[in-house]
């Protein structure tokens, strides 16, 4: 248990470092109202998650798969602030860029872990 929480914790902060440096990036290199980095983020962090569930499946890797998707992808990604995008954007009066971001990062979130799955199971470096 203790190694597995170890790598918890050390997905989780690099994670985080992450998401906080490529929000930054994205931040001051697209200058909009619409919240992109979340929404880029969220969409990276839905191909990762499919590719390398697709990679993993079925293996037996608890700490290497507690690091990746609970750990690292689980606070590389953020729910709690798309949420809190579509709030503002709602409470600006910008209906329409909220239904756009609710409606991006859900179906082509799910896109994207689809495709990053069947990329993951036409080249999946584990089986070779």
């Amino acid at each position: 248990m203790v190694v597995k929480l170890f790598f918890l914790i050390v997905g989780g902060a690099l994670g985080t470092l992450a998401r906080s440096f490529l929000s930054e990036f994205i931040s001051f290199a697209y200058k909009t109202h619409f919240p992109l980095a979340t929404l880029f983020i969220n969409l990276l962090g839905s191909f990762i998650i499919g590719f390398l569930w697709g990679i993993f499946d079925g293996k037996a890797l608890p700490h290497t798969k507690a690091f990746a998707f609970v750990g690292f992808l689980g606070a590389f990604t953020t729910f709690s602030t798309f949420s809190l995008d579509c709030f503002k954007l709602l409470q600006e009066g910008e209906v329409k860029l909220a239904l756009f971001n609710i409606l991006a990062n859900n179906i082509f979130g799910i896109i994207l872990v689809f495709v990053g799955y069947t990329a993951a199971k036409m080249y999946n470096p584990l089986t070779r």
